[in-house]
């Protein structure tokens, strides 16, 4: 398969999507990124687990963009760069904020103390005898 034609599945796979739903472009731009992030976020959940899922969004952002170049190309109905970096920003906006404010989202990772007066069973008559 050559990337014009994957380039041009990519886009009728795209809209069939598009059509589907009965969303608009810019929202499953939105929906796509939301939801490759927490998949990402839930499957890592360890240290870097915030970066590599936004990352991971970028990533489909731009390869996504990359085929619709790709198919505009191939079609001669090239698109504006603004419209491009417009819809890379759809993708990241909210991942980018997840990932800022994820320090503070995540649980702190102190351990539990330790009980020292509690004593049961064998131990606590041993304790009885070393006094």
């Amino acid at each position: 398969m050559t990337l014009i034609e994957l380039a041009s599945l990519f886009e009728a796979r795209k809209l069939s999507v598009i059509e589907a739903t009965g969303l608009d472009k810019d929202a499953l731009h939105i929906y796509f990124g939301m939801t490759l992030f927490l998949l990402i976020r839930l499957a890592w959940r360890g240290r870097g687990g915030w970066f590599a899922a936004w990352l991971a969004v970028l990533v489909m952002a731009c390869g996504g963009e990359w085929l619709d170049l790709t198919a505009e190309y191939s079609h001669s109905a090239i698109q504006p760069d603004a419209a491009h970096w417009h819809d890379i920003w759809n993708t990241t906006f909210w991942p980018t904020v997840l990932l800022i404010v994820g320090r503070w989202l995540q649980p702190s990772a102190e351990a539990p103390a330790e009980p020292t007066d509690v004593l049961s069973g064998e131990n606590a008559e041993r304790r009885l005898e070393q006094a």
